[in-house]
């Protein structure tokens, strides 16, 4: 093979990868999350869903108006959760949690965790958080 020919091979391996990891790259945007405007949800844990590709915490929390109403937030990888300390008995149905987020651009009740807050609103971890 000439060194030309080497050359192009290499290149079109090159391409293809790229291509390859488009897929990927699409489905970890964050986008979708304002992280110009971090809110504070304050409320009670319905369920802890400790599943891969991401974890959820669906909550009960304000709703704008002076109410309550469901909320969604999706968090990291279990892989990710654990190394910060977390596993799938963190947080259980009826726990009272504080969350900081970054919240849906298009207003509906969801985001993204940013942290786990104290009862004054300072980071906690799991390990003092009860």
């Amino acid at each position: 093979m000439t060194s030309w020919a080497k050359v192009r091979t290499s290149l079109a391996a090159g391409l293809v990868s790229l291509g390859l990891g488009a897929p990927a790259w699409a489905h970890h945007s964050f986008v979708m999350f304002d992280r110009q405007r971090p809110l504070v949800l304050e409320g009670t844990v319905l369920q802890f869903e400790w599943t891969n590709p991401h974890v959820w915490i669906e909550m009960t929390g304000p709703d704008g108006r002076g109410g309550r109403a469901e909320w969604g937030v999706e968090c990291t990888s279990v892989n990710m959760l654990k190394r910060q300390g977390w596993h799938h008995g963190s947080l259980h149905q009826g726990d009272r949690v504080k969350l900081l987020v970054y919240p849906l651009r298009d207003g509906s009740r969801g985001g993204q965790l940013a942290k786990l807050l104290d009862i004054n609103g300072r980071p906690a971890n799991l390990v003092s958080y009860r």
